[in-house]
């Protein structure tokens, strides 16, 4: 038998990441013995305390085993921390020394949302591809410039590692851990008894681009503003650095070392947002919204909508403008 060691870290707030991947394995443990193969896995919650409090202590996870007492475990999965990640890797170090050695000795490590923080911290997924939550992307690029972040991407796997976005496409991972683990048809069972999509690959569509702003590039903050003001205007990047008096490829550098994107990319996702808030509230068409975000060739508007929200911008508008569905 297998053993699945589900971390209960200190000091979180995150408590569905854990429960469901407890129970879903569990589930899909039982549909494994049903078909006569016994349970494929040995489901344990394990962590560096006998207990971890969530949500100002209304709940509270007791963890089965002290991971000091774990010699080998074939799968690890780590939850979605809170929102203080300093915090979250001081108070769980003896925690990283142990992932790190569980993984040089044949362990696979799986990462739900920003649990992604606490990955990245053992150095296992330096040079390797990485998903977290969208929302923190300029924080985790900024923290961890050595991993190739894909926050587009639902789930990555590269060498005994997984990662995924945010939120509760955590469920989308499980399922596509129970299909890698166990087999189609249990991951097919297990989607259906708890109602989740199968197959998804990307989170692009729920992103909300807000500009990271906590830098201390007063330039680039200057230029994001700008940006955001007048993203409707023909805009040159050009003669923005020249306004702010930086030599272009001096801003380009400084831009991405701030924002985690280039200028043109970052004034390519303020449109696309503006775009999107126009096709779920108003009645407008899809030549309209091109024009009032500053577009006037068709085929550009779409291919850089499609490529930052992973859909069309006709898809984008049936599926959250409740007025195109009467």
């Amino acid at each position: 038998m297998k053993h699945l060691s589900i971390v209960v870290p200190n000091g979180q707030n995150n408590l569905s990441s854990i429960v469901g991947s407890y129970k879903i394995f569990t589930r899909a443990n039982a549909i494994w013995s049903s078909k006569g193969y016994g349970e494929l896995f040995k489901i344990e919650l394990v962590g560096t305390s006998k207990s971890v409090d969530f949500h100002d202590g209304l709940f509270s996870v007791k963890t089965q085993k002290n991971i000091n007492e774990i010699a080998q475990t074939d799968l690890i999965i780590i939850p979605s921390l809170n929102h203080n990640y300093e915090q979250a890797l001081r108070e769980n170090e003896p925690l990283v020394s142990w992932l790190i050695r569980q993984y040089k000795e044949g362990s696979s490590i799986v990462s739900i949302c920003t649990g992604a923080f606490l990955l990245a911290s053992t150095g296992l997924v330096d040079g390797k591809t990485c998903s977290t939550h969208w929302s923190v992307d300029a924080e985790f690029r900024q923290k961890f410039p050595q991993i190739d972040l894909k926050t587009d991407k639902l789930i990555t796997d590269e060498d005994g590692i997984c990662t995924n976005g945010g939120a509760f496409s955590f469920l989308n991972l499980i399922i596509y851990l129970i299909e890698k683990y166990y087999d189609r048809p249990t991951a097919i069972y297990c989607a259906k008894i708890f109602q989740i999509d199968m197959d998804r690959s990307y989170q692009s569509e729920f992103r909300i681009f807000n500009g990271h702003k906590k830098h201390s590039d007063k330039e680039v903050l200057e230029a994001q503003v700008y940006l955001e003001s007048h993203y409707q205007d023909k805009i040159s990047i050009k003669d923005l650095s020249d306004k702010l008096h930086v030599g272009r490829r001096n801003f380009d550098r400084r831009f991405i070392k701030s924002t985690g994107i280039t200028p043109l990319e970052y004034l390519q996702r303020v449109k696309i947002e503006a775009a999107k808030k126009s096709l779920e509230n108003t009645r407008k068409n899809i030549n309209e919204v091109m024009y009032d975000v500053g577009y006037s060739d068709s085929k550009a508007f779409r291919n850089v909508f499609s490529r930052i929200t992973g859909i069309s911008p006709n898809e984008y508008k049936s599926k959250y403008n409740k007025e195109s569905k009467k």
